[in-house]
């Protein structure tokens, strides 16, 4: 399992893509400091905020493009014959990759966190807000909720990934599940508060997919950091809780499915 998460961390800093799109969450993280400026009132606030949407499209497609790269590559030019003549069972294999994944994650979460502070406390210009943004506690526990939204959705496109011979396949479904789980929370609410009649007929496919998607708007803490407003009692913990408990099973499954796949 070690060996394949070593190997998993060096393959995903040599891409070329991923570098790629690692440079891409450098451009939206000046981007925020840009975006301040359109704000004469609230500039850190405002950068704040742009940042943390940059990080979580940088976070989600890093973790697409290592999954792709690690298992979906692997697989496609039968390159994992060679991994698994190594005396470990396929879940080890898949568990050592996703580890790799996840601790490309917190790296690249960490690097880019960091450039975000720098770039909130520069976008002041010397001006103070009456509520400053919190750079703390606060605002490293929202990152960590990023980390998690995209480990939710790796965990989801190495499920994929264990049964399609389609090579994109992974990629596009794990972006298409990015925006419905994120996007889940606040339609639930917007039904719940008296929707428009015109669109009262998706209803029930909303609160159908409740029970199958991950509500990942659930890991977006952004508003502590941003406007000191704390989570309620346990909102973090049963999030946390929900994420995990959604990866568990995913994975569960995945190994099963990785365990029965026939290779030729």
């Amino acid at each position: 399992m070690f060996e394949f998460l070593l190997s998993g961390l060096r393959s995903g800093i040599r891409e070329r893509s991923l570098q790629g799109v690692f440079a891409l969450g450098v451009l939206m993280v000046a981007a925020a400091y840009l975006s301040g400026s359109f704000s004469p009132r609230q500039p850190q606030t405002v950068a704040l905020d742009i940042g943390f949407s940059g990080l979580r499209i940088s976070l989600v497609l890093l973790n697409l493009l290592w999954i792709q790269e690690l298992i979906t590559r692997e697989v496609d030019r039968r390159m994992v014959f060679f991994s698994l003549t190594y005396p470990v069972s396929r879940g080890d294999f898949l568990i050592g990759r996703l580890g790799a994944t996840l601790a490309l994650s917190v790296i690249a979460a960490v690097v880019l966190g960091l450039m975000l502070t720098v770039v909130v406390v520069a976008a002041g210009g010397g001006y103070e807000q009456e509520f400053s943004p919190s750079l703390g506690v606060p605002y490293w526990l929202a990152v960590a909720g990023l980390v998690f939204d995209a480990a939710v959705v790796a965990v989801f496109a190495l499920c994929v990934a264990t049964v399609s011979t389609v090579y994109f396949l992974p990629l596009v479904l794990g972006v298409a599940f990015a925006i419905a789980g994120k996007a889940l929370g606040p339609t639930l609410e917007y039904f719940a508060a008296g929707s428009d009649t015109k669109v009262e007929h998706m209803r029930p496919l909303v609160e159908a997919l409740r029970w199958i998607l991950p509500d990942l708007s659930r890991l977006d803490w952004r508003d502590w950091p941003m406007y000191q407003t704390v989570p309620a009692d346990g909102a973090i913990i049963w999030s946390l809780g929900m994420a995990i408990s959604y990866m568990t099973l995913l994975m569960l499954v995945a190994v099963a499915l990785f365990r029965r796949r026939e290779f030729s």
